[in-house]
């Protein structure tokens, strides 16, 4: 059966397609087994794997850079939409929320599933690839949603701007996907606007995120305007303005000789940067010289990509709201980004130890054959959960073992309990279309789970039974919530309202676990934390219009952190009470010692959790405990945090301690306890040794201190840098100029990720428009001189900045501030807080 075929075979029901036309269903296959993929699979007698023609990638990039836009074109491109959206006109596909359409922006992720290419018009030699798209948001409040979505991606684009070249959030999303060694390139976007430097934006790419750039295409160019993109490879037309001719037709447009020169250079500049890495295009090389067929330059290309370390990063131009660049990115998407089976093997967290998925299951295999005991049928991980409308809780999941059926129980390693999801989707944003079953290496939805989070572990087992203690708390990549830097306090209108209240903070909490929530038994406040301003305004917005929750709210303010200045002495503590009619009793002993950079070090990474910046471990001192190790270790963790919540000084959150709790078998077990008396326990002993700690004055106060970003024109830098460092208690980092690219980086060398030497004069990028129109040249230098200004400045300061920018710049600036560090508060400041 071809693969055609088995994409088709699957017959599934369309829910809602207004403007949406078809999507891809699941791929069957045979036995798969790959570097961390396995599954036992429904046969078709197929020869090939299906697996290889999966593509999951993201979308990342600044805000504003064109990422929805993109996403948009290649949904039309690929002939799953009639039409493509406009972010300006708020119909887009992917930023479906009323708030992302009103504002222009994203804010949640996104995903999206489409075929490449389109079925009715491709080449029957060619196979059609399954893509997994997922549209991430560009603004920093919303970096969690980025970096949630990232360990389950197989490759990702980066999507720049060509006028404003590698912005603040861009190197910080770039370095999200360099520590996954997530395979990756780059698509310089709106080279089409006045002002865009594709020869910039390269050198950009080469200077801030330490990777020599792979010129893949050249813009091609008709007076000053962007009139298509030449593919570097073939040297050949692979998108013309306005045209939707086919790559052959394309192909025969001719270029002036100019521009055939230019490829011809950046050619043997991508051959010699590719033969630096790989041996099998360098051997080649040897035999053909400069006559290298194009599909061998590609093949390497994609090895060069595959181990995702970004000391080589291919470079691609266009712009989307033309179409013009879109289709060879999709190409480019099937070429050279890796499928699931390209990927190294998943590595899992096992109680303290992490080791690969196929140690995990491997055992399991054999003692199913001879002893017929429970073992792991499927495995996935859930990387968002989203409430619907219509749909209710969404739960976006990736399959990496076995293949994931509906009304099927699925174990939560997290929860330690059983769900059952009453139906599968592929996700198109706001709409659906309902699959049987999901493959391995796949991306969907499940309906009808009530308690899962973001980050939590799903298995399918044999017999449905829980599984055997070595499995039960098996983990793919928990996530790693950042502190909350900003809070808001808000008050139920009624006693029925709090019920209702609490129920839609909850699921926002799910939905975003870097939205964080509690309640002060003593005010009957609530009090919701997050990541920013703009990111608790989205928040409130939701709360307010999509859950009903009716409440007084306040005003946003910063979310100051209570640390330790000493460690506390082994405080225990005994629980004893019932709990919910359950008698019991528990005990354990605390240390807390403030966290140090160095105390982490020797400690293997699945000894302990790192939560809001505190880091927990547990000690169980003997062996052969005659309870359960792991349940026992995870509810006294979940008391500890419990604890840390409210520090006794001001009842702020405790922030950067190490807490080890011990829990010995021969003074602290009395016979089996419920979690609820072990958690109590744990929370009592925190508690008491940071009352403790209080007595001798050594609790102290942090305020969170941000990296401000600000972009200004140079009449106004003079006036921000006084105003930040002496009105607002920052320190300028420093100031760089946008268009000359002066600053440390310019002409200095930077460490690329392999460790070798990056100068801007071994960069190569193709020149500019205006530098083969000289007449141009006088214009496009009396731009707007624009500075950035890198400083650290205390979040209260800086909370309402944005506007005070305004009135000093007259609107022409950005700002993008992220969590830098904590810092101590002390003097004046310290007592007004207190």
């Amino acid at each position: 059966m071809s693969l055609l075929t088995a994409l088709c075979g699957v017959q599934v029901r369309c829910l809602t397609l207004s403007r949406l036309k078809a999507l891809p269903s699941v791929l069957d296959g045979s036995q798969w087994r790959a570097r961390g993929i396995t599954s036992t699979a429904i046969p078709t007698g197929q020869h090939e794997n299906p697996i290889k023609y999966i593509r999951n990638i993201g979308i990342v990039a600044h805000v504003d850079a064109g990422k929805t836009t993109t996403t948009e074109q290649m949904l039309y491109n690929s002939g799953a939409l009639r039409h493509a959206g406009n972010v300006d006109h708020g119909d887009t596909v992917t930023d479906f929320l009323p708030m992302e359409r009103q504002r222009g922006i994203t804010i949640q992720s996104a995903a999206i599933t489409f075929n490449w290419p389109k079925r009715d018009d491709h080449d029957s030699s060619i196979k059609p690839h399954i893509i997994n798209l997922i549209d991430t948001p560009g603004h920093v409040d919303f970096r969690f949603e980025v970096e949630r979505c990232m360990p389950i991606l197989d490759g990702a684009v980066c999507v720049i701007d060509g006028v404003e070249g590698v912005e603040a959030h861009t190197e910080r999303v770039w370095s999200s996907a360099q520590e996954f060694k997530i395979p990756r390139f780059i698509f310089i976007n709106k080279l089409d606007r006045e002002g865009a430097s594709y020869k910039k934006s390269i050198q950009d790419i080469g200077l801030k995120l330490n990777g020599m750039p792979l010129v893949c295409q050249i813009p091609l160019w008709e007076n000053d305007t962007l009139k298509g993109v030449v593919d570097v490879v073939t040297g050949r037309v692979v998108s013309l303005a306005g045209s939707t001719d086919s790559l052959e037709l394309l192909s025969e447009i001719p270029v002036d000789q100019v521009v055939k020169d230019e490829i011809e250079r950046a050619r043997d500049r991508l051959i010699e940067l590719l033969c630096e890495q790989d041996d099998g295009l360098l051997e080649l090389w040897t035999e053909h010289g400069k006559g290298l067929p194009s599909e061998s330059i590609k093949k390497s290309i994609r090895r060069v990509l595959r181990n995702g370390n970004g000391s080589l990063i291919p470079v691609f131009a266009g712009s989307s709201l033309k179409n013009i660049g879109v289709v060879p990115l999709l190409n480019a998407v099937n070429d050279y980004l890796p499928s699931p089976l390209d990927r190294p093997e998943l590595e899992v967290r096992n109680g303290e130890k992490t080791e690969p998925l196929s140690q995990i299951l491997l055992p399991l295999e054999v003692s199913k054959k001879h002893h017929k005991e429970a073992h792991v049928e499927a495995l996935a991980s859930v990387f968002k959960v989203v409430n619907d409308a219509r749909r209710g809780m969404l739960t976006w999941v990736r399959v990496y073992h076995g293949i994931l059926k509906k009304n099927t129980p699925l174990w939560n390693t997290h929860l330690q309990g059983f769900e059952r999801p009453l139906n599968i989707m592929q996700i198109s944003a706001s709409q659906n279309v309902e699959v049987p079953y999901l493959a391995p290496g796949q991306i969907g939805a499940l309906t009808g789970l009530k308690t899962a989070r973001t980050g939590d572990t799903l298995m399918v087992m044999s017999s449905n039974k829980a599984p055997p203690p070595q499995l039960s708390h098996v983990q793919v990549r928990p996530p790693e919530i950042p502190p909350a830097v900003a809070f808001i306090v808000l008050d139920a209108y009624t006693p029925t309202g709090a019920k209702a209240l609490e129920a839609a903070l909850e699921n926002a909490s799910r939905e975003d676990p870097s939205l964080r929530w509690s309640k002060d038994e003593k005010t009957e406040q609530y009090t919701l934390s997050g990541m920013g301003t703009l990111h608790l305004e989205i928040a409130r917005d939701r709360l307010e219009n999509h859950y009903k929750a009716e409440a007084m709210w306040g005003k946003i303010v910063v979310d100051y952190k209570e640390s330790l200045s000493m460690q506390t002495v082994p405080t225990r503590a005994v629980f004893d009470k019932t709990v919910a009619g359950n008698t019991g009793k528990a005990a354990c002993t605390v240390v807390i010692e403030p966290l140090e950079d160095h105390s982490t070090d020797g400690l293997p990474r699945s000894s302990y959790i790192e939560r809001d910046g505190n880091i927990i471990r547990v000690q169980f001192p003997g062996e052969d405990h005659p309870f359960d190790v792991e349940a026992t270790r995870q509810h006294l963790i979940n008391g500890a945090i419990a604890g840390l919540a409210r520090g006794p000084r001001r009842g702020s959150p405790m922030y950067r301690c190490l807490v080890t709790l011990t829990y010995d078998a021969a003074t602290d077990y009395f016979g089996t306890a419920s979690g609820a008396h072990l958690s109590s326990a744990a929370r009592k002993a925190v508690r008491d040794a940071l009352s403790a700690a209080q007595q001798q004055n050594g609790v102290v106060l942090l305020e969170p201190v941000m990296r401000a970003t600000i972009v200004c024109p140079e009449a106004a830098a003079g006036v921000i840098q006084h105003d930040l460092h002496s009105a607002r208690g920052g320190h300028v980092l420093e100031v760089r100029d946008l268009q000359d690219g002066s600053g440390p980086n310019a002409n200095a060398a930077n460490s690329s990720s392999n460790g070798a030497e990056i100068n801007i004069d071994d960069i190569y990028a193709p020149p500019d428009s205006y530098e083969f129109q000289k007449s141009l040249r006088e214009t496009r230098k009396g731009r707007l001189r624009m500075l950035q200004i890198t400083a650290q400045v205390p979040l209260a300061e800086v909370l309402e900045y944005d506007g005070v920018l305004r009135s000093k710049t007259s609107g022409h600036h950005s700002l993008t501030m992220a969590l830098d560090t904590f810092e101590r508060v002390t003097g004046p400041r310290e007592k007004a807080l207190l």
